[in-house]
């Protein structure tokens, strides 16, 4: 059976999902024809749903989802250009936290959000580890800081571009440099084998921070941990990673303490035309 099946009475035979597909593995050739797919196209599709998201009428469906089960576009909530733009201009990254936890079904929420990030050959490599306990959270910043020390130890060129000793001078007088004393990370892990999980990964983090804004929520890239999750072995074993996993990115996730009221400027962009 094939993948695809198409709606003979809603087709209009107008060839747009064959125009879509990434593959081409619909054929469709005259008004007369209903689309269909090729021989072989079943191994060869990829399950991203576009060809059931673009019919408008409804009449392509996949054995994976049936237009029924796709919510359909609303076009009254998409933004416009200028609020696009102050959408985006309005996210800051958050350092300063309030003391409340965020709810652990609305961190799940946001990670559904996330998953609909594109990936390459959608093969949505992206795990998802939550750091929940404000506890746990510490603890990383101490095995982060760990690091930095083994690094100063060593006169790394990194420690001193970095400025870690700052880093560890502040830690030092109770004050936690690394995760801001944030409630809470999530932290976004793939195979080491597949070439694609951090390239998905830091895209579906961009998802996932530019979601936080609908809940009230703020976020800052964790840079520091990222790095130190890479290289420092007591943390890699803290965190526990399934085999073969590696860290690709992390946020640290919060109620921002306080609110923002100017969109701040930033340097004119560099643009060169092929």
């Amino acid at each position: 059976m094939s993948l695809l099946f198409v709606d003979t009475e809603k087709c209009k035979r107008d060839g747009i999902c064959a125009a879509v597909c990434p593959p081409r593995i619909i054929a469709w050739k005259t008004k007369d024809d209903i689309p269909r797919m090729v021989t072989g196209g079943d191994d060869l599709c990829i399950r991203c749903g576009h060809c059931v998201a673009v019919c408008p009428h409804g009449a392509m469906n996949h054995e994976s989802m049936r237009a029924e089960d796709c919510p359909p576009v609303r076009g009254g909530w998409l933004p416009d250009p200028p609020q696009t733009e102050h959408f985006l201009r309005n996210r800051r990254s958050i350092r300063v936290y309030k003391d409340t936890p965020v709810e652990r079904d609305v961190l799940v929420r946001l990670i559904e959000i996330a998953r609909y990030a594109p990936s390459g050959h959608n093969l949505q490599p992206v795990r998802w580890k939550i750091v929940y306990d404000r506890s746990d959270v510490s603890r990383i910043s101490g095995h982060v800081i760990d690091w930095m020390r083994s690094l100063i130890a060593e006169n790394s060129p990194l420690a001193e571009q970095l400025h870690m000793d700052r880093a560890v001078h502040a830690w030092e007088n109770g004050v936690d440099p690394i995760n801001r004393n944030a409630p809470h990370l999530v932290m976004a892990h793939g195979h080491q084998e597949d070439r694609t999980a951090q390239t998905a990964s830091t895209i579906a983090l961009c998802y996932l921070e530019l979601a936080t804004t609908g809940f009230s929520l703020g976020a800052c890239w964790a840079g520091y941990f990222t790095a130190a999750a890479l290289f420092w072995p007591p943390l890699r074993e803290f965190l526990a990673l399934p085999e073969g996993h590696y860290c690709c990115g992390a946020l640290m996730i919060g109620h921002p303490k306080f609110s923002y009221h100017r969109l701040p400027l930033r340097n004119e962009p560099e643009i060169t035309w092929l």
